[in-house]
């Protein structure tokens, strides 16, 4: 059965192609790939976020507080409505991520995210503590779908601690319309091409012989949302449009970051 409960910190860092290389040339002695990556390929991950009208969930996220929580469902691969999808809600306090999941079919997921239709109870596959979580996350706020973002995924564990690993991120596409997972991936990219976002999920504290790489290849953590850079590049184009300018890079930086100031002072 697929692990339906984590209880992690996660550290994120941005590496360029010569860093992710060499990064991945280290830690061979170290660490296995994941079984999706047997073969040296990346797999891919389909998300749909969900929010309130009004983006409440993710502005608040950006706000960095205490605590936040966000709802999405999620597929390995471009699924089709018989495909088996996790319903996913994530919490994050003080730096400690919960995520408890639960497993629908395709089409029984958008029944009850989109309309709000409950799964049979007699699904084998479904958690039912979890989706009681779940379900009492969707009657708390109004809930709609918002955007549909995937990625390539390459992932390793650790050899002799299962509980460390390491994810690298590419491709990272984002879209806000035809929010179905089975459309597959396209839309609008959130890092260049030879960009790559590593995370780090531990249990305990970081392996020495990681950090003597890290500090090596001189790769320092960062501040990086997926669903939370999507929306800023989401405002700041619509701001942009809006005002009916025509910004280069640096100016729609100094958008988002405007843009973002304003958000905190209105949550």
């Amino acid at each position: 059965m697929a692990i339906e409960v984590f209880n992690r910190c996660e550290k994120k860092y941005m590496l360029n192609t010569e860093q992710y290389r060499k990064l991945i040339e280290a830690i061979q002695p170290y660490m296995v790939a994941d079984e999706y990556n047997r073969n040296n390929e990346f797999y891919e991950i389909s998300n749909i976020y969900y929010d309130t009208p009004d983006d409440r969930l993710i502005r608040a996220s950006i706000e960095r507080p205490v605590y936040k929580e966000k709802l999405r469902l999620r597929s390995y691969g471009t699924p089709n409505e018989n495909s088996s999808v996790f319903v996913e809600i994530k919490k994050k306090y003080k730096g400690v991520v919960n995520k408890r999941r639960t497993v629908m079919k395709l089409d029984e997921a958008y029944a009850y995210l989109n309309e709000g239709k409950k799964p049979c109870a007699d699904n084998p596959k479904l958690n039912r503590q979890v989706f009681r979580e779940i379900d009492y996350f969707c009657q708390m706020y109004n809930l709609v779908p918002k955007v549909y973002l995937s990625y390539r995924r390459r992932a390793y564990f650790e050899k002799n601690d299962g509980d460390f690993r390491v994810t690298f991120d590419k491709d990272i596409t984002a879209r806000r319309e035809d929010l179905r997972l089975e459309s597959g991936s396209y839309g609008n990219k959130l890092l260049p091409d030879g960009v790559y976002l590593m995370e780090i999920k531990i249990n305990r504290a970081v392996p020495l012989w990681f950090t003597r790489i890290l500090s090596k290849l001189e790769i320092y953590p960062v501040s990086f949302s997926k669903y939370g850079t999507e929306y800023k590049n989401y405002v700041a184009e619509n701001y942009v449009r809006n005002k009916g300018e025509i910004l280069c890079l640096n100016q729609c930086l100094q958008v988002q970051q405007k843009i973002q100031s304003v958000l905190a002072r209105q949550c």
